[in-house]
């Protein structure tokens, strides 16, 4: 159990280095950090993601105060990666991707102003002010131009 700087325990992560089976998420302990928080639970070896990359991904989220799965690649065993523009999702989630290299499994904590703050998710199951726990394989970045940009993303960066 890895312990923040502000003393709060992560939650634990059964599978956490076997990039073949889903990860399985605790529910955290004590107060929720206020800051986005990363781990790397396997160092991946290949390109590595930016803000405003284009990413191949498997995933789990959990709530930090129950431990209840609200979205995963995982469910139905079949663990197909999705793609996506970061720019496009949750603050939270593209900066806790961000710096990732592909092979790699990182656990993101994304406190509320980074997530879905006081407008909530996806009620009744993320609600407002909750606390997201995700757990993220990098399976690939896709190309960028020149600039670093990714075509088609219209220029937007991802960072506020």
């Amino acid at each position: 159990t890895l312990v923040t700087a502000a003393g709060t325990a992560l939650p634990d992560v059964r599978n956490a280095t076997d990039l073949t089976r889903a990860p399985v998420s605790s529910a955290g302990q004590g107060t929720a950090p206020t800051g986005l928080v990363t781990r790397d639970l396997v160092a991946g070896q290949g390109a590595q993601a930016g803000v405003s990359s284009t990413v191949s991904i498997r995933y789990s989220g959990v709530l930090w105060r129950n431990g209840k799965e609200f979205d995963s690649t995982w469910t139905g065993g079949d663990g197909q990666p999705v793609s996506f523009p970061l720019a496009q999702t949750i603050p939270g989630f593209g900066r806790g991707i961000s710096g990732m290299k592909v092979g790699g499994r990182r656990q993101i904590v994304i406190p509320p102003d980074l997530g879905y703050g006081p407008s909530g998710g996806q009620p009744p199951t993320i609600l407002a002010d909750d606390t997201l726990v995700f757990v993220v394989d990098l399976v690939a970045v896709e190309a960028t131009d020149r600039l670093g940009a990714t075509p088609g993303a219209g220029g937007a960066s991802g960072e506020q």
